[in-house]
């Protein structure tokens, strides 16, 4: 019989905690992985918006309380964030004059708490207070600041201060600032605004727990819930200004869910215009006798058949009552006429005095996307080819554009080795003679499925191309095979490349080596 074997016993582990932060920065002990976590969710955010907009956290703290003469501590998370802290200084007595000179707008809105009301001025004044300090500052016109509500921790009113680039930001239209709801809440005027206050709420949350920052962002939001959340935020922003109840009205879901429903197998196109009834700029076409409910899927499905190019549904945010068509000339100033524009299935826009401030594609808040940026094309062709001719340039240029007008989409790669190409690749391609695109040859050749292949010098070699290359993980499911495809192939060729990829949708995406690798 087999003698059982000896119980090894190991000696207690003992639980490692984090180094607290010391000094006179310190706030609370993990503040700087608390930051780190912010940091890291704002990437993956705004990285999904626009990678350009390349946001900052930083964490500023005001002390809670101070002895009479003696300098307030203001701390900074990162330290060497900002170099004149003292701007800051004065921000609570500020806050505090902001509080005594105008009148809290809100109240009698909503039952609530005296302390509860009070504090919320407090917190309200106190972030209007920093903000007014980042708007001040001299680099404000290439960082724009965004600063959420304080949260008392460790006797340090703590600030979330989400920074992004404003030449970026301002490349998107937005609608009049300084909007609230009813009980003081800011609405949004743009998706990004939107999701900056989505942001900001999930800061706010998390410097609530017991421990901020000790196990990051507890549950953070996924990035697509997080702007799913904001379009969602943003859709209040009409209801507000057409005298809806925001909550009731959910113009997000409603929008998205006429524009997944097909009538007799037909995806659903057309316009739909709200606006109070007989707004000056309105002109009814037909009334219906029994409005239709916005909430009335199908019906109103059925009602965007009858949709023209210029003939669109007529709704107050609540009913469809009327099909009609735009007159006059509509002053924006007014921001009482919106357009929802139902692009093809599952696809619509949001649309103001005709600029288009959010793009939902199957339940996900997107930024508008411009046909084809000429500036960032130029830098493209400059980065990958070293194509400083004019000439050549606006050659290439006037082929994209009309590439970029095919509308079942099409895919147009620039390789130095265009011919050597079209010959390894001639059994998957129809191989032409050697020609300079003009944009009606482009018009042509785009017009059948498959890649068009061209040299620097705008010169064609074959048509119909079925790519090739390694597949690398870099795709990605939520696009077209033309969209994945386009990234093997400029991700595997040893040479020069770049491809510009035109989906059937509108979006268009340029795609090279120094691109994927960023």
């Amino acid at each position: 019989m087999l003698a059982p074997l000896p119980l090894l016993s190991a000696p207690p582990v003992q639980p490692i905690a984090p180094e607290p932060v010391v000094g006179p920065l310190a706030m609370w002990p993990h503040q700087a992985r608390f930051r780190q976590g912010a940091q890291q969710s704002a990437q993956s955010v705004f990285d999904a918006l626009d990678e350009e907009l390349n946001p900052t956290v930083l964490l500023l703290g005001i002390p809670a309380t101070q002895t009479l003469g003696s300098d307030p501590n203001v701390c900074l998370e990162p330290a060497n964030a900002l170099p004149d802290r003292e701007r800051f200084l004065g921000v609570r007595q500020r806050g505090l004059a902001l509080q005594q000179e105008e009148p809290w707008p809100f109240r009698g809105y909503e039952v609530v708490s005296e302390w509860y009301e009070q504090w919320r001025q407090e917190g309200v004044s106190l972030r209007r207070a920093v903000q007014e300090v980042f708007d001040a500052d001299p680099a404000s016109h290439k960082r724009v600041s965004f600063v959420g509500m304080p949260v008392l921790v460790h006797n340090h009113f703590v600030l979330t201060v989400l920074q992004l680039n404003a030449k970026v930001t301002r490349r998107y239209a937005a609608l009049k600032p300084e909007r609230y709801y009813t009980d003081g809440r800011p609405l949004a005027t743009s998706l990004i605004q939107a999701v900056v206050i989505r942001f900001h709420e999930e800061c706010w949350k998390a410097l609530n727990e017991p421990e901020a920052g000790l196990s990051l962002f507890m549950r953070p939001r996924d990035t697509d819930e997080l702007i799913r959340a904001a379009g969602r935020l943003f859709m209040d922003t009409p209801a507000q200004d057409l005298d809806l109840d925001p909550t009731l009205a959910k113009l997000f879901a409603t929008c998205t869910t006429i524009s997944s429903l097909r009538y007799e197998g037909a995806e659903g196109v057309g316009k739909l215009l709200l606006a109070r009834r007989r707004h000056p700029n309105l002109e009814e076409v037909f009334a219906l006798t029994c409005p239709t409910p916005l909430t009335d899927y199908r019906a109103v499905r059925k009602l965007l058949e009858m949709a023209t190019a210029d003939v669109s549904l007529l709704a107050d945010g609540e009913n469809v009552y009327a099909l009609g068509r735009l007159v006059g000339n509509y002053d924006p100033a007014r921001e009482d006429l919106f357009v929802i524009n139902f692009v093809k299935h599952y696809i619509w826009e949001f649309q103001h005095d005709g600029q288009v401030l959010m793009r939902a594609n199957y339940g996900t808040p997107t930024l508008p996307r411009t046909r084809l940026n000429r500036t960032h094309f130029r830098r493209e062709l400059r980065h990958t080819f070293g194509l400083t001719d004019s000439a050549k340039i606006e050659r290439l240029w006037d082929v994209m554009m009309e590439a970029s007008r095919q509308k079942h989409g099409t895919l147009l790669v620039i390789t130095t080795e265009a011919l050597a190409e079209a010959d390894r690749l001639k059994l998957q391609c129809t191989l032409i003679e050697p020609v300079p695109l003009t944009p009606l040859i482009t018009r042509l050749i785009t017009a059948i499925d498959g890649a068009v292949l061209l040299d620097p010098d705008g010169y064609c070699y074959s048509i119909g191309v079925i790519l090739d290359g390694k597949a690398t993980g870099r795709g990605t499911s939520t696009r077209g095979a033309r969209y994945n495809s386009a990234i093997r192939y400029v991700e595997s060729s040893p040479y020069p490349c770049l491809a510009v990829v035109v989906s059937e949708d509108g979006l268009v995406d340029v795609i090279t080596k120094e691109n994927l690798g960023e």
